[in-house]
């Protein structure tokens, strides 16, 4: 397979039923490497690679794109445990 492969993933991490401890995860990654990650305990993007730290420089002067992915535990992490974990608990 020629070319490049780009993509991103995001992820809602927690341990406790409560969800006190959710961290949402945005990563952004090229040809398998993750260049660049936001991290909602952090509060804003962090560069892995050479590449991702110029991403992350820019990604970070933009504080609206800062502050929607802060709100993303509460706007989509949350919200979506709470209706699919109760499921998923139920079968533990």
């Amino acid at each position: 397979a020629d070319g490049y492969y780009q993509y991103q993933m995001d992820e809602c991490v927690y341990s406790t039923s409560d969800y006190s401890d959710m961290v949402y995860l945005r990563s952004l990654s090229f040809n398998k490497d993750v260049d660049v990650q936001f991290n909602s305990t952090v509060g804003k993007f962090v560069g892995l690679t050479e590449f991702g730290v110029k991403q992350a420089e820019y990604f970070n002067k933009n504080q609206a794109l800062v502050q929607g992915m802060k709100a993303s535990v509460d706007t989509a992490c949350r919200p979506n445990a709470q209706i699919l974990d109760p499921s998923v608990r139920d079968k533990a």
